[in-house]
């Protein structure tokens, strides 16, 4: 690095990290150190990390995200690749609107706003990011080309609109999202939610759900457990359809179409029930009082499967029946709580005893509950106390008694089909991505209405669909909502009027890595330089993400493939799932016994004789308080830690160093000061080897290898050692805590080296810039500053990773275990050469073998190479 500014920093003494780091960080921006270009010369390697959302300040959770992504990009930069590195805004969503009602603004301007302050807070941590690609999902130029494909989408028939069901505040008149929903009632006014349907938007993801299953075989570098979420979430089941007839028509249906995994137990169904806004549901209420209040209810009723698990079943009783299919008995229909119109065709078959849903139902209702599959050997079946949901040999099932799950299922599956009352099929618990939001903040879908109700899609000139972002927040309608003005237009030169939902930001979040790659003006991608680029091979972020992002962008790199952009299946190559910053958190209660949560930088702490927290008070007042425990980082329990504040204190270098030692990056983080602080001294303790020790380049004589003494050939060996290590622990393994704990020891070796002769200077300045160069990832800016006061040639951070010498780890000598029948009587060094015999020899030589075998017989030598050699005798 040729900068006198730095130069002139590295000649202190003393280790001053924000002098080092500014003019550090000065010099990558005026050398574009970090630009990435096309260079089909040399190896691409695309890092990326989930981009933040622009909240306005970065917590330890974005910083442990981004240097992880930035100490794999700074890492395969040194193995000579051609690195890509971006970063950008998640800039649309909720949070801006709230954010904006409280502060009496746009969220366009708080927005804006944020990602000036959090671009800053990245540049102080010395992040390495090419930030001509930097995108903010809220700008035109973004969205406008996520418009551009949904219209192509719907075209080609993937986009469709139908009523799907949201939460609905009756007071506010105004769909809110889950989390506007507390206990069940609107955030803003209080009101009971109601579940109301309204027309939206959907993407056809099922048409890709077998290649979305099937296509995770493909990705050998993500986790195990990010798989198998999006294998659950996906759901793949194989079953039968089958059909009830109805004993009466009702609301133009004559049957009822259900779907089961469980044909073989078709014999134990007792009865069918019904959503409650199944079309025959909604007929029968219109003459039953009673039906029509539960309906009512049932719509403010929670539909997560967690919820649909644990509530209470209810249900009424539809006083209409249908056939079975194989034996020909009239079954009651009912009303249930627990089926969903959205799932399936909104009617399940009831299988009280092998299904706990309709046991918990049937038991309340006393309906009957069959046994249809014979416990299990050891198992015991108490239909009294639970359903026995085991799949085994059938009982009670006419023709089918006796045969075993799979026979069963076969044999009543081709029965059904040959009846014409069933078949064969796959069905998949995922459901098409439901993209309308009835929010303001987000991308608005590129639709147009005209008055009999026609849907189209806008043309391409038209795009992008501007977002007004001058607009007054009330809180309560969205502004593109309330204003009749904004959604007049005109399409084929037709009055029509634009749609007023906005995007799912999941839409935002789906691409953005492609448009990182590739951004021309004129097109969403140039797939000449997508595919340079594509797949990501890095991929860094939250294991919250496994399933809905994760699943949505493989979906959308899809889309593109099949739309020519991109010639990839899958959009990561390989994914990091890091996991969560804990810290302390204390708490008191108020007089209404609400908890008041209080920063750990206002509280004292006192320590039992384990340095656990025995108690705790306010620094303030005294105050005692409790103690939390270390749980996740958050701003609803005031635990959170400014980075801003740690590197005031202590310099980007110490918190990054932090960041990546204090666990592997898949386990939490635990934020414990002293160890920061302990980072701090390791970096402090490095500064003052290198401003002690460090020789001008053209004062080193060669390394002669040949010629080294042993304490030489060790501090060598130490050196070569770590090379091998470090670079397999973040290369392949990425264990950057042991990858640094390494680099301590290779700091503890040479602390404790004397420097004596020419050759030990030139292996000395070897283990230094060796050092170095390994912890740059990890503390760019000290060792930017240091490879200066090494006289090292060329920029650092494109320097050659140094390469472990396979010859140094070879040793010259080796202990040797002296056994005599068995039991340890010496130890010996030997060159590693050493013949057999010669070993044999020296080993009966020792003196206290000799004391064990003089007088008796040595029957046999036996000699384990390099290990030990142990002599029988008696």
């Amino acid at each position: 690095m040729s900068n006198p500014d730095v130069s002139t920093s590295v000649e202190q003494n003393n280790y001053d990290p924000k002098s080092i780091e500014n003019r550090v960080q000065a010099h990558w921006q005026n050398n574009a150190t970090f630009n990435a270009d096309l260079a089909e010369d040399k190896e691409k390697f695309y890092c990326l990390s989930m981009f933040p959302y622009p909240s306005g300040r970065l917590h330890m959770g974005h910083v442990r995200n981004y240097t992880i992504g930035d100490v794999i990009s700074r890492f395969q930069r040194m193995q000579g690749k051609n690195v890509l590195q971006p970063i950008g805004w998640d800039a649309f969503g909720l949070p801006a609107e709230n954010a904006a009602i409280e502060n009496k603004t746009a969220p366009a301007k708080w927005t804006m706003k944020n990602i000036d302050y959090m671009k800053g807070q990245l540049n102080a941590l010395g992040f390495g990011y090419d930030w001509r690609r930097e995108l903010a999902t809220c700008k035109p130029d973004y969205y406008r080309w996520e418009q551009w494909f949904f219209t192509q989408l719907f075209d080609k028939g993937l986009v469709y609109k139908k009523n799907a069901t949201v939460n609905w505040d009756p007071i506010d008149q105004t769909v809110l999202a889950n989390e506007q929903v507390i206990d069940g009632k609107g955030w803003r006014s209080g009101a009971t939610v109601e579940r109301k349907e309204i027309p939206q938007w959907f993407i056809k993801i099922t048409d890709y759900a077998e290649e979305l299953l099937n296509d995770l075989e493909k990705l050998e570098n993500w986790p195990s457990q990010v798989k198998l979420a999006q294998k659950n979430w996906i759901g793949r089941s194989e079953g039968v359809d089958l059909s009830f007839d109805l004993t009466e028509a009702i609301a133009g249906y004559s049957e009822l179409e259900v779907y089961t995994t469980r044909p073989d137990t078709l014999y134990g169904v007792s009865y069918l029930a019904l959503a409650p806004q199944h079309p025959i549901s909604l007929e029968l209420s219109k003459t039953s009082p009673a039906l029509a209040e539960f309906i009512e209810k049932c719509k403010q009723t929670k539909t997560s499967e967690a919820d649909m698990a644990t509530m209470e079943k209810l249900g009424l009783p539809l006083n209409i029946s249908v056939t079975h299919p194989l034996t020909g008995e009239k079954l009651p229909v009912w009303v249930a709580n627990f089926v969903l119109m959205d799932y399936g065709s909104g009617a399940v078959m009831s299988v009280p005893a092998h299904d706990q849903r309709d046991w918990e139902f049937a038991t309340k209702y006393t309906l009957p509950i069959l046994q249809v599959v014979d416990a299990k050997e050891g198992d015991t079946v108490d239909l009294s106390t639970s359903a026995y949901a085991e799949k085994n040999t059938l009982i009670n099932s006419g023709d089918y008694t006796g045969l075993s799950f799979q026979e069963a299922f076969d044999g009543i599956a081709e029965k059904l089909k040959t009846m014409g009352k069933g078949s064969k099929t796959v069905n998949y618990r995922l459901r098409d991505w439901g993209v309308s939001r009835q929010r303001y903040w987000g991308s608005p879908i590129p639709i147009v209405n005209d008055e009999d109700g026609n849907s189209y899609p806008v043309n391409a000139d038209d795009l992008p669909v501007l977002l007004p972002e001058d607009v007054v927040m009330d809180g309560v309608t969205s502004p593109i909502k309330s204003d009749p003005e904004w959604a007049k237009t005109t399409h084929d030169g037709k009055a029509v009027t634009r749609e007023t939902d906005t995007f799912d930001t999941f839409m935002e979040s789906s691409w953005y890595y492609a448009r990182y790659a590739s951004a021309p003006d004129n097109a969403m991608l140039d797939p000449t330089e997508a595919n340079y680029w594509l797949p990501v091979d890095q991929y860094v972020g939250g294991i919250e993400h496994a399933t809905l992002h994760l699943l949505y962008a493989r979906f959308f790199h899809k889309l593109l493939r099949d739309q020519g952009m991109v010639k990839s299946d899958e959009p990561f190559t390989r994914l990091l799932c890091q996991g969560m910053v804990l810290a302390n958190a204390f708490f008191s209660k108020n007089e209404s016994g609400k908890d008041i949560w209080h920063s750990p930088a206002d509280v004292e702490v006192e320590r039992d004789d384990k340095g656990r927290i025995a108690k705790a008070w306010l620094k303030s007042n005294g105050e005692t308080v409790e103690f939390a425990g270390m749980i996740k980082m958050s701003k609803s329990k005031n635990n959170g830690i400014d980075p801003q504040t740690m590197i005031d204190v202590y310099g980007a270098d110490t918190i990054r160093l932090y960041t990546m030692f204090a666990a592997p990056p898949e386990q939490d983080l635990e934020w414990i000061e002293s160890g920061v602080e302990g980072a701090n001294r390791f970096l402090r303790r490095l500064w003052r080897l290198v401003q002690e020790h460090a020789t001008s380049a053209d004062d080193l004589v060669e390394i002669t290898p040949s010629s080294l003494s042993k304490k030489q050939k060790e501090l060598r060996k130490e050196i070569h050692q770590t090379i091998a290590k470090v670079s397999d622990d973040i290369g392949r393994r990425q264990t950057f805590n042991t990858a640094i704990a390494k680099l301590m020891e290779l700091l503890n070796a040479l602390n404790k080296y004397t420097v004596e002769d020419a050759q030990d200077k030139a292996i000395f300045q070897h283990g230094l810039s060796a050092l170095v160069q390994m912890l740059n990832p990890v503390t760019p800016h000290i060792c930017e500053a240091l490879w200066e006061v090494l006289e090292c040639k060329g920029e650092l951070q494109t320097s050659t990773w140094p390469t472990a010498d396979e010859s140094a780890l070879i040793d010259d000598e080796k202990l040797i275990i002296v056994q005599v029948n068995g039991k340890l009587r010496a130890k010996i060094t030997v060159p590693a050469d050493i013949d057999k015999a010669t070993l044999e020899n020296l080993a009966l030589t020792q003196e206290n073998v000799k004391s064990f075998t003089d007088g008796k017989t040595v029957r046999k030598v036996i000699v384990v190479p390099n290990k030990l050699v142990n002599i029988v005798a008696n």
